[in-house]
């Protein structure tokens, strides 16, 4: 059997496109206002509760400054990115991935095996006996895959101007188009943040090990 079945391979790659693409246009669109506010609606710096620094062009789509190009990549990643989220979904619970590697028992939110899980990763090790991933690695994962990346496709619906109309059940339960945008931010440097320490942790694991198998599938241990 597999390590990785061929479904969660493909969203893997495909995803990582979309989600570096999407974050380096987005942002571009955060330079053109800078300002974030809560609520429905907000003009000036007195308004809002964060200002956000400029970011270079080596870290934006295009890397120089165009509204018109960066809604075009942002737009354009958009739709495999959900299309690809709710396919991952749909397999995931098909193939039963979710409930046997991903959800957590009882038993692993106990503040002692909590507490051990923490003390094993500070000590790089990953070995863990019984299942695929430790307590750590399924919250995380559950977290990506049912809050950090779903809420980043609600919320750029809600500010999306071509959806809104037509969500705007969506942009009440957000609180607002302006705190769906400030979500929106909050969630993608969630995501980029969840990248950060996945990189890190592949590179400790083995990168070469770890990609192979991401790209094979890899055998189960």
């Amino acid at each position: 059997m597999k390590r990785h079945a061929l479904t969660t391979r493909l969203w893997h790659w495909i995803n990582l496109v979309c989600v570096v693409v999407l974050f380096m246009s987005g942002l571009t669109i955060s330079n053109a206002h800078r300002l974030l506010y809560w609520g429905d609606w907000g003009f000036s710096r007195a308004q809002a509760w964060l200002e956000v620094p400029r970011f270079p062009d080596w870290m934006t789509i295009p890397g120089y400054y165009s509204l018109a190009v960066a809604r075009d990549w942002h737009i354009l990643m958009a739709w495999p990115f959900a299309l690809g989220l709710l396919f991952m979904w749909v397999a995931m619970l098909a193939n039963r991935h979710f409930k046997r590697d991903i959800a957590t028992s009882g038993s692993e939110w106990r503040p002692a095996a909590i507490w051990n899980d923490i003390v094993q990763h500070l000590k790089l090790n990953f070995e863990h006996e019984g299942s695929k991933y430790n307590f750590l690695q399924k919250l995380a994962y559950g977290l990506v895959l049912g809050v950090f990346l779903p809420m980043m496709v609600f919320t750029g619906i809600a500010i999306s101007p071509g959806m809104e109309p037509t969500f705007s059940w969506l942009v009440e339960i957000l609180g607002g188009r302006q705190s769906a945008r400030s979500l929106h931010f909050i969630f993608a440097f969630l995501i980029a943040g969840f990248f950060v320490v996945h990189l890190a942790l592949v590179i400790l694991a083995g990168p070469i090990h770890q990609i192979r198998d991401m790209i094979t599938g890899g055998k189960q241990p």
